[in-house]
């Protein structure tokens, strides 16, 4: 069993718990404002703590992450659940399944720009 703290980064738990594959990439996400806590921008040598809920995007779905354990080392990814719980709200999940259903227009590779009656049926078909 990883040895618990109380203090840790963010960007080193968001990597501990393999919520981003590489801790780079986990302190370049909180650097950009992608990651949030309650809303707000950190940096990646914010301290995170047990029961802060923390905001990750990912595509169209907001992703929120409540902190069951602090850990620093990187662990298994069934060692890994047992410190971070999946929060997310169901409406938010549900924008996953909605773009499943939406019409997208579709052409062929080298058939080049639409023409003008392409286009007008196009726009005929994505506005109905």
């Amino acid at each position: 069993m990883p040895e618990l703290t109380q203090k840790c980064r963010i960007d080193k738990w968001l990597w501990a718990v393999r919520l981003y594959k590489t801790r780079n990439l986990a302190a370049e996400a909180v650097k950009t404002g992608k990651v949030k806590v309650k809303g707000d921008n950190v940096k990646p040598a914010f301290e995170v703590f047990e029961g802060l809920v923390i905001t990750i995007p990912r595509g169209v779905v907001r992703y929120q992450f409540k902190v069951v354990g602090v850990i620093e080392k990187r662990v298994s990814a069934v060692l890994a659940k047992n410190y971070c719980e999946d929060v997310t709200p169901e409406e938010e999940k549900m924008k996953l399944t909605h773009l499943e259903f939406m019409p997208t227009a579709f052409r062929d590779k080298g058939t080049g720009r639409p023409t003008k009656k392409e286009r007008r049926d196009l726009d005929e078909w994505m506005s109905d």
